[in-house]
Order: C-alpha cells, then structure tokens, then sequence
C-alpha cells in the first residue's frame, strides 16, 4: 500500500476504536438496537445529501439489492450486536474480538469465492480463532444460575466479525465498480430501514440523557459516515484483505480510549490472547511465513 493509503487505515482504526467508546458510553441508555438504528440513521441523513450533490443517487436504485445485502451484513446486525456486548464487557475486549475480522473474511472467501488457502493460512485461522476461544474461556460457566452476560457478549462479537467476513466479500462480488461514497451512503441507508421497526418496538421508556446522544452523534459522523466512506475506499483502491486489515490497529485505540475516558484496565489474559488473534491473522493473510519472505 502507498503511504497515503496507510495514512487513511491508521486514521480508520483510530475512527473505529472509538466506536467502542462510543458503544459503552450510550448502550445503557438506548439499548443496542436502538442505538444501532440512531448510529445509522443519523449517518444516512448526512451522506445521502452529499451523495446528491455529486450526482450519484441513481447508484443506490441501480445497486438496491447489493446494498441491502451490505447494509444488513456490515451495519445493521453487527452494529446492534457489538452495541449488546458493549452492555457486558470492555471496549478493549470487544475490539480484540473484532480483530478477527480478517479471519472470518480469509474463511468467506475460501467458501464462497473460491480462494485458495495455504496449510500455513489455515494454522493461522486455528490460531486466531483459539485466541478468542481462550479470551471467552473465563466468560463461561456451567453453574446453574450463573451470570452468562460476558460469554453471550463475546459470543455476539465473534458472530459481528463473521458478518464483516461476509460483508467484505460481498462487497466485492456485487458492488466491484460502484463509487465508494454511493456504497457507503446505501448501506447505511439500508440498515436504517432494516432497523426502524425493531428500533421503533425496543425505544427506551426514558429519554437517553445528554451524554448518550452525543455518542450516538459521535458513532453517526464520525464512526460510521466519514469511516465507511474511508473504509470503501480503501476497499476500492487497495481490496477487501487489505482493507480489513484495519481491525490490527484497532484494539490499539480501542484499548487506549477506553483507559484513558473510562479508566478500563487493560490486563495480561487481554493482552495474551490478542496477541494470540493477532499472530493468527498475520499467518491468516499471508503476511508471515515463506510466501511473505
């Protein structure tokens, strides 16, 4: 990649390591579905007008059933279920779970696109993967009575993940071509009509207070417009492996604001088992390993 292409990922992990931050500081208040649908419906009132203005909107009628596919798999789902496990566990966690993005994409496209997977690929997949099993190892318990809110949190990080996974590669087999901001704006778009009904049904008795609405504000234009029209264009320019390859440095950022706005501790088992996802994706995309020397 060209340095201005890893100037805008570095930017992108910052933009959605803070999402996290974003996710607890809101989630209580809203509820996940709820606040996934304020996140992208607020974003779509800001791309669809700039959308306008550069004459593209006759993108999201040509591409409809592509950008419904994507708003579902890369907004609306993983955004409430990231919201949900925001209820339970750290930003730090979530993020360190989120990196296996890039598995789940390797795993996608060997089973839908046909790619090839060297042995050495695949041990990266068993070990990013072991990673996270060895992160929710302790969120698990077999007593009657037990609080599961930690595993079921990770659970739904790792299940957000796969739906990136399919999201990418859908992304490239449907939507090759079409300008990213049109993507971006349609996604978004798509989502927001996928979740006002549930988000309508699940509102909050209580009006969210202040600072709630401005993380939802900050997840709107900052997390989720200006990132996604970063991201596909990434994706445009560099392809979907590349692309997801932003989920090395988020829980870099995610860990970072999470201590220094909610003083969340970061400790040796988070760090261990990222550690973990991480060598498993360098092995997983082929960035170690002969191929790679």
């Amino acid at each position: 990649m060209k340095a201005f292409d890893i100037g805008e990922l570095v930017l992108l992990a910052a933009l959605w390591g803070a999402s996290f931050l974003f996710m607890r500081l809101g989630a209580h208040e809203f509820g996940p579905v709820p606040l996934a649908a304020v996140r992208v419906g607020l974003a779509s009132a800001m791309l669809v007008p700039l959308l306008a203005s550069r004459g593209q909107l006759a993108e999201l009628r040509t591409h409809w059933n592509g950008l419904l596919l994507v708003g579902a798999l890369n907004s609306a789902i993983p955004f409430a279920l990231f919201s949900f496990a925001a209820l339970s566990i750290t930003a730090g966690l979530s993020s360190i779970v989120n990196a296996t993005t890039p598995l789940w994409t390797a795993v996608v496209a060997f089973v839908w696109l046909g790619q090839r997977l060297t042995p050495l690929r695949v041990l990266g997949l068993v070990i990013g993967f072991a990673g996270v099993a060895f992160l929710a190892w302790d969120k698990a318990s077999l007593k009657p009575g037990a609080d599961h809110s930690g595993l079921l949190a990770v659970l739904a990080c790792a299940t957000a993940t796969l739906c990136y996974g399919l999201a990418a590669n859908a992304t490239k087999r449907f939507l090759t071509g079409v300008p990213p901001l049109a993507v971006a704006t349609g996604s978004q778009f798509a989502a927001t009509l996928l979740l006002a009904l549930p988000a309508a049904w699940l509102w909050p008795a209580a009006m969210p207070g202040a600072v709630a609405w401005s993380s939802a504000l900050g997840l709107a234009a900052l997390c989720t417009a200006l990132a996604y029209i970063l991201y596909f264009r990434l994706m445009s320019r560099v392809g979907p492996t590349n692309a997801v390859s932003v989920t090395f440095l988020i829980p870099l950022f995610a860990i970072l604001w999470g201590a220094l706005f909610l003083h969340e501790a970061v400790t040796a088992k988070m760090v261990a088992g990222g550690a973990i996802v991480l060598v498993g994706i360098a092995l997983a995309l082929g960035l170690v390993g002969p191929r790679a020397r």
